[in-house]
């Protein structure tokens, strides 16, 4: 995995250092969820933050790795024996996105790559309530999920001459998120739409 990760740094120095490269930010919502083996949750409303930047490759198309804080997992909302039961599950990221875009027409561009994301924090939250008395907890579940994730972006971009841009992208993970004794039967991935509004500077 380091070899990998030195060999994308160098990769992308080099380009740097032979072409034009802007750099910007960006923050935006997530509508995450967890799919997958008996996975039947809800969308959790979230965000992500963040730095971009664009390297040239030749007209019209361009490399554009990125640098995420991403707050995902998933929620549920249920009742039982009278109780209101909401549980969520609080899965947060750094998401390295590696992006080829082609800009289709002025400013429109076709979004496509990898990313790979590492687990920073996962907790589970449980809110009951509909009783005498309302309860809530919270538990860390980090020894439970894979500490690696990676997946596949694909979206699209609109940028305007002054470098405000606006994104919308799907996240579609492959890596088995679980990490658990048994846990290789029992499969289940991140699953992520994006809207993003930034500045390239």
């Amino acid at each position: 995995m380091k070899k990998v990760l030195l060999i994308a740094a160098v990769a992308v120095f080099g380009l740097s250092n032979a072409q034009e490269t802007s750099f910007g930010v960006k923050a935006g919502t997530n509508l995450a969820n967890i799919v997958g083996d008996e996975a039947d949750g809800d969308m959790r409303f979230s965000f992500h933050i963040g730095g971009v930047a664009e390297i040239p490759l030749a007209q019209d198309f361009v490399f554009g790795p990125e640098l995420l804080y991403s707050s995902q997992g998933s929620k549920d909302e249920f009742s039982e024996e009278g109780l209101d039961i909401e549980a969520v599950l609080k899965l947060d990221y750094i998401q390295i996105p590696l992006m080829f875009k082609y800009y289709v027409a002025d400013g429109f561009s076709l979004d496509l790559g990898p990313q790979v994301g590492f687990l920073i924090s996962a907790k589970s939250e449980v809110e009951v309530s509909g009783g005498d008395d309302s309860l809530s907890g919270s538990e860390d579940i980090k020894e439970f999920v894979s500490s690696f994730d990676y997946g596949l972006n694909i979206g699209l971009g609109y940028k305007l001459e002054s470098g405000l841009f606006f994104q919308g992208r799907y996240n579609i993970g492959l890596a088995n998120i679980n990490d658990f004794e048994g846990s290789d039967d029992f499969k289940n991935q991140n699953s992520v739409i994006q809207f993003s509004v930034g500045f390239m500077f």
